[in-house]
């Protein structure tokens, strides 16, 4: 109720309610069909020794039945969990405490605001399409020529303003927060998805091929959190290596299939973009700090460019499906003179880790007589499940676009931060084409 959660989720619960009494009853009839067979076989076996067929002929068909009809009740159990699995995967994550209630963005609650040194730049008022066609670096029409709407095409100086941020990006995180970096697929299959919680409930976001890969259903990845959180699936790992942290730069595809009319201009909603990604995993007691810290990381990026931003605490009604705990970080856009989400760290708890059996052993504790086995040895403490979290660090489309809006000078050239300048062969500032 707190997610805003319409009625046919509501009725799902007691769905599942009812499916979970069902299948504890189909369950103890099927033990008590197998219990049948197995307490009247042994009986089988001694009338036969003692030449009595009649009697023995007779258990043989009760077997039999008994057998036929534990076949059919498994059948019908199977049925029960594929249906109560059905509901439960569309289910989205429990809630924070911390989350504030609210319907959506309008009730996001603002947690700080930073501000850069230098104080505020002078606002040509233009937006980054403007921006970057002046300076000959986008073009939109060459893009829906040959793909429609919603792509672009970059070239020249701003082509590599955008290498240059996403290379930033990756030393940042690598260099300095400990990151290790990945080369992905983008081409993953529907169990990862469901592991992540992009599926079921949003197939019609994302692109799937037409025809299956390695015979599974294959989609386009609408984020590298899908590939480098699905690493780890299946798997239980010793806690001193955790926490584990990855980041992978990958182009990311969504079909953006609820989002008709908006956001058609410019570069802030496409359907192929760049993204840093940031994903920790975690032990439970460390979930917080670990997604507080991941959190820092992205800022760190948007201080580095001295770009203004703020940090948003997601409501009940605006917060995503997987996560428990959300921030949004906001950048300003003068252009548009609006703050737009440039990154959302979200802490997604147990969540994703049990659709995905993503476990870790705490390490042993010294025995001191609970759990303690025989002979003073501490019992194996059993796996529990891990703790993921994951944040754009950044979204390199929409770093470009904070760029351009809040470097852009009124000559029409466009500052490059200093911070990029190793990466542009020391540029220092973009001028508009020649005419």
């Amino acid at each position: 109720r707190r997610r805003r959660a319409p009625a046919e989720q509501l009725r799902a619960l007691e769905t599942i309610g009812e499916l979970q009494r069902r299948y504890a009853q189909l369950s103890f009839e099927v033990s008590s069909q197998l219990g049948v067979r197995k307490q009247l076989s042994p009986q089988i076996g001694a009338l036969l020794k003692q030449g009595n067929e009649a009697e023995a002929e007779v258990l043989k068909e009760q077997v039999a039945a008994a057998s036929a009809e534990a076949k059919r009740l498994e059948e019908l159990l199977a049925a029960v969990e594929l249906e109560r699995a059905a509901l439960l995967d569309a289910l989205p994550n429990l809630l924070d405490p911390r989350v504030p209630d609210g319907a959506d963005d309008t009730d996001n609650e603002l947690v700080s605001q930073w501000q850069p040194a230098a104080g505020v730049r002078p606002e040509t008022g233009d937006w980054h399409d403007e921006i970057a066609t002046r300076l000959g670096g986008l073009d939109v029409d060459g893009a829906a020529k040959i793909s429609g709407a919603r792509f672009s095409v970059l070239r020249g100086p701003i082509a590599r303003l955008e290498r240059a941020l996403a290379n930033f990006f990756l030393d940042l995180h690598t260099g300095q927060h400990g990151y290790t970096e990945m080369a992905v697929p983008v081409i993953v299959g529907r169990g990862a998805l469901e592991g992540t919680g992009q599926l079921p409930k949003f197939e019609d976001d994302l692109f799937k091929l037409s025809a299956p890969v390695n015979g599974r259903d294959a989609f386009l990845i609408p984020t590298a959190e899908v590939p480098l959180t699905n690493l780890l699936a299946g798997e239980i790992l010793p806690e001193a290596s955790l926490p584990l942290a990855f980041v992978a730069l990958t182009p990311c595809f969504r079909a953006e299939a609820g989002s008709y009319g908006r956001d058609t201009r410019g570069l802030i909603r496409q359907h192929q973009f760049a993204k840093v990604e940031l994903v920790r995993i975690t032990a439970a007691h460390d979930s917080d700090a670990q997604h507080e810290a991941l959190t820092r990381h992205a800022e760190a990026c948007l201080e580095a460019l001295e770009l203004p931003y703020r940090r948003m605490r997601l409501c009940s009604g605006d917060i995503g499906f997987s996560a428990r705990h959300c921030y949004d970080l906001e950048v300003w856009l003068p252009g548009q003179g609006a703050w737009r989400e440039i990154s959302s760290c979200s802490n997604c708890g147990d969540f994703q880790a049990r659709r995905m059996a993503l476990r870790y052993r705490p390490a042993a504790a010294a025995p001191d007589g609970d759990g303690q086995k025989k002979g003073g040895k501490a019992a194996a403490p059993k796996p529990t499940l891990c703790h993921t979290i994951n944040g754009s660090g950044l979204a390199v489309g929409r770093a470009l676009v904070a760029v351009l809006e809040n470097y852009a000078q009124p000559d029409g050239s466009v500052i490059v931060p200093e911070v990029l300048r190793p990466y542009m062969g020391g540029l220092a500032r973009i001028e508009p084409a020649a005419a």
